[in-house]
């Protein structure tokens, strides 16, 4: 690793712990919002599908934009969004007529942030020049694993010592580690996503190679098959498993994030000896068992393994999809990794919205909900698979 870079690296680090602030805190709220504020579960996952639709546009739209302010200005906006987000939902619910509204404007703004982060973190990361990108990138991953875990146990802590009804204090703490992280990004260096003298493919380029269409399904599944079972594990264990809420956040949420962290930690110290394509086949035949177990257990703690052992399961679905398209696409450029995050965000969002869905037409059953997601890590693996084709065929970019 060079040496130079080292800030930056460790700034991209604390960049996904944001992401998963920002994905994982509000769905520790769900129901306390509705006890609170009267909102009902079909309007509450809306907030899923905001969160995540928004990522998506801004993934969308950053392709447009990224190269001209640069990736520094974009970096740091991205971390001032997410801050702001956070700090509306202590405020904004209070003060507007509809508490709805405020929670709905609040996440709509700090999803533009997490779209930013979605698209700038991983071709930053990859951009600084390390020894094994792939291992580097599963690193990279885990800490949204582990800011995930802090997330819901120190969360978890504190509404245990000073109540839930005091959440609002603790959203005003998350907001500090966003911009803290803005600050250290102002300073640290920048390596070129390009090579001096080469320019990154277009949209229509992207659109004519097979690979990249390959690459974007993987990624949505990636997305869905992660979030599916994530954003709703806490209201699973409370009302699909009737635990409390302290050991529904840490049978949950918590156990899910710990096991996924160490997928991508043991990828992160050992890829250069394992085979990416088996890993990723292996992780996704053991994510439809735990959809299984999840969704036809009759024990509730055979459901609760079922999510803890998902989150090892799709533990290298999103980065080793994302090295996959880097290795097989060279020069794709900003246009490339927006559309990546674009295609993993379209999956966060359809996912869990599915789940919501389906176990709302089964009179809020979750596990019916659950049970229909079991397509994402499917179609992941059968991806993994059709993408082996293209192994040493796609050099430039484009296809030979």
């Amino acid at each position: 690793m060079n040496v130079k870079y080292q800030k930056t690296i460790y700034a991209c680090f604390v960049g996904y712990v944001v992401q998963a602030i920002i994905n994982n805190f509000v769905p520790l709220l769900f129901l306390t919002f509705e006890s609170t504020y009267g909102i009902p579960l079909r309007r509450i996952t809306m907030l899923i599908t905001f969160n995540f639709g928004i990522q998506l546009l801004i993934d969308l739209l950053s392709a447009g934009f990224v190269d001209r302010i640069g990736y520094r200005a974009s970096i740091m906006l991205a971390h001032i969004f997410a801050a702001a987000g956070l700090l509306g939902l202590a405020v904004l619910p209070e003060i507007l007529p509809s508490a709805y509204a405020g929670l709905l404007i609040s996440v709509m703004v700090y999803a533009v942030g997490g779209g930013l982060l979605e698209v700038l973190v991983s071709p930053i990361m990859e951009s600084c020049p390390t020894d094994n990108k792939e291992k580097a990138m599963s690193l990279l991953h885990s800490f949204y694993c582990w800011g995930h875990v802090g997330v819901v146990l120190l969360s978890t802590l504190f509404f245990r010592v000073f109540g839930i009804e005091n959440w609002k204090l603790l959203t005003v703490i998350w907001v500090l580690i966003p911009v803290a992280n803005a600050c250290v990004f102002a300073k640290a260096p920048m390596a070129p996503l390009v090579a001096e003298g080469e320019n990154g493919m277009t949209m229509a380029e992207l659109f004519r190679n097979k690979v990249f269409w390959v690459m974007m399904v993987m990624m949505t599944c990636a997305g869905a098959s992660e979030q599916a079972v994530s954003q709703w594990a806490s209201t699973f264990a409370e009302r699909g498993l009737g635990v409390s809420k302290t050991l529904g956040d840490l049978a949950g949420p918590m156990s899910f994030a710990v096991l996924m962290g160490s997928a991508r930690a043991f990828y992160g110290k050992l890829g250069d000896r394992i085979d990416l394509d088996h890993f990723m086949v292996g992780s996704g035949i053991l994510c439809v068992l735990s959809y299984l177990c999840i969704s036809l257990s009759p024990s509730p703690v055979f459901s609760l393994v079922g999510c803890a052992v998902c989150g090892l399961s799709v533990g290298i679905m999103w980065p080793g999809s994302f090295s996959k398209g880097a290795a097989l696409i060279k020069n794709g450029g900003t246009a490339m990794f927006a559309l990546f995050a674009l295609a993993g965000d379209l999956g966060c969002s359809g996912g869990p919205t599915l789940v919501g869905y389906v176990s709302s037409m089964a009179s809020d059953d979750l596990k019916k909900g659950i049970l229909a997601a079991v397509i994402f890590p499917v179609l992941l693996v059968a991806g993994v698979l059709f993408s082996g084709r293209f192994k040493v065929h796609h050099v430039t970019g484009m296809e030979k």
